[in-house]
C-alpha cells in the first residue's frame, strides 16, 4: 500500500466527517415543538457520523490497516453494523414519529453487541486457520443482510407515506421527502460497496475512504435543505395520519353504480357543482378541507374518489388542473406559462411544467405551439 495516499484520503475525509457529525448533533433548529422529531433524527445521524469519524481516526492515527488487516476489517464491520441502525433510525424517525422506543433501541443494541462479540471471537482464531476468512466472510454477509432488512423496512414506510400524501393532499408533498428514497437506495449501494471495499487489496484501500465523501456531503446537504420544508411535511403527516385512522375505523365498501348509497349520490352532485365552480384551482387544498366544504366525511369522500375516479385524491385534482390549464392555453393564447400555472392552482411553474409534460408528453409551451398550428391549419 502507498501510505501517503492512505493518509491523505483520511486527512480529507476525517475533518469533513467531524464537521458534519458535530453540526448535526449540536446545530440549532427553530424553537418549535414540531421540530422535536427532526432534531432527534438529526442527532441520531450526527451520532452515526461521529462514530464513523472515530473509526477513521483509528485508521489515521494508529494506522491499524498497516498493522493488522483482519482486525481492521472486523472493526469496520462492527462499526458499520451500529451505524446502519443509526442511519435507518434517523430516516425512519422522519417518516414515523413513534418509531424510536426504548424496546426497539434495546433490541438493536443487543444485536449489535452480539455481532461485535462474534467479531471479537473471530479475531481469536489463528491467522493461519482456514476458519478465519470464512468467519470474516460470514460476518460480512450478516452485515449485508441486516442492512438490506433495514433498507426494506425504510422503503416500505416511505412508500406508505407517499400513498398517504397522495390520498390527502393536492400538492406533491412527496417531492419534499424524495431525498429519503434517493438516500436509501444510495445507502444500499454504498453499504454493500463498503463491505466489499473493506476487503480491497491494501494498495486500493484509499478508494474505500474517498468513496464516502460524496455520500456524506449529499446527506448533510439534504438535512440542511429539508429543514426549510419539514414543518409543512410534518403537518401533512399529522393530517394524513388522522385521515388514515378514520378510514381504518370505517371499512371501505365495494359497490357498483346501481347500488351506490344515497349519500354517495348526493356526494356526486356536490362534487359536480364544486368542479363546475373550479374549486380545484385553490392551491394546496386537502381532502379534509374539501370534506368540510362539502359537509361530508373525509373517509367517504376519499373512498368515493378512489372507487369512482380510480385514482388518488392528488392525481384527481392534478387531472382537473391540467385539463383547466389546457383550456386556458387554448382560449387565452397571450397568457404566460407562469400565469397559466398560477391560475390552475399549481404550487410553482416548474411543478406545473413537470406535471404537464409527464401527462401530455410535451411541455405546455410546445403543446400550445402544436395546437395553435392545428387550429391555423
Amino acid at each position: 500500500m502507498d501510505p501517503s495516499l492512505y493518509r491523505y484520503s483520511l486527512y480529507i475525509a476525517l475533518p469533513l466527517m467531524l464537521f458534519f457529525g458535530f453540526h448535526m448533533l449540536l446545530g440549532r433548529t427553530p424553537e418549535k415543538k414540531v421540530f422535536s422529531n427532526f432534531l432527534l433524527s438529526r442527532r441520531l445521524m450526527g451520532t452515526a457520523l461521529l462514530i464513523l469519524s472515530a473509526n477513521y481516526a483509528v485508521h489515521l492515527f494508529y494506522a491499524i490497516r498497516l498493522k493488522d488487516v483482519h482486525a481492521t476489517i472486523l472493526m469496520n464491520l462492527s462499526t458499520y453494523f451500529l451505524c446502519y441502525w443509526l442511519f435507518s433510525s434517523a430516516m425512519m424517525t422522519l417518516l414515523d414519529n413513534r418509531y424510536i422506543t426504548f424496546r426497539r433501541f434495546g433490541i438493536h443494541l443487543a444485536i449489535w453487541f452480539v455481532y461485535s462479540v462474534l467479531s471479537g471471537l473471530a479475531l481469536l482464531l489463528p491467522d493461519g486457520s482456514k476458519a478465519l476468512p470464512w468467519g470474516i466472510a460470514g460476518l460480512a454477509a450478516l452485515l449485508v443482510i441486516y442492512g438490506m432488512f433495514l433498507s426494506w423496512r425504510l422503503l416500505r414506510t416511505y412508500a406508505k407515506a407517499i400513498r398517504m400524501f397522495e390520498n390527502t393532499h393536492s400538492d406533491d408533498i412527496g417531492s419534499y421527502i424524495r431525498w429519503l428514497s434517493v438516500f436509501t437506495y444510495w445507502a444500499i449501494g454504498f453499504g454493500v460497496g463498503c463491505g466489499l471495499l473493506t476487503f480491497l487489496p491494501d494498495e486500493y484501500v484509499y478508494l474505500w475512504i474517498l468513496s464516502s465523501i460524496p455520500f456524506y456531503i449529499y446527506l448533510y446537504c439534504c438535512y440542511q435543505n429539508y429543514i426549510l420544508f419539514y414543518e409543512k411535511v410534518e403537518n401533512a403527516f399529522q393530517e394524513g395520519r388522522q385521515t388514515q385512522t378514520m378510514q381504518e375505523a370505517t371499512p371501505p365498501q365495494n359497490m357498483a353504480d346501481e347500488d351506490m348509497p344515497s349519500y354517495y349520490a348526493d356526494l356526486a352532485v356536490q362534487l359536480k357543482d364544486w368542479m363546475a365552480g373550479e374549486g380545484f384551482r385553490q392551491p394546496g387544498i386537502t381532502i379534509n378541507e374539501l370534506a368540510i366544504l362539502l359537509g361530508t366525511n373525509r373517509t367517504y369522500l376519499s373512498e368515493y374518489i378512489n372507487s369512482v375516479f380510480r385514482m388518488s385524491f392528488r392525481d384527481w385534482i392534478t387531472d382537473l388542473r391540467i385539463e383547466y390549464a389546457k383550456r386556458l392555453i387554448k382560449s387565452r393564447s397571450r397568457l404566460k406559462i407562469q400565469e397559466v400555472s398560477e391560475l390552475s392552482g399549481f404550487i410553482s411553474p416548474s411543478h406545473f411544467t413537470r406535471t404537464f409534460s409527464a401527462k401530455e408528453g410535451c411541455s405546455p409551451a410546445r403543446w400550445r405551439r402544436i395546437h395553435r398550428a392545428q387550429d391555423e391549419a
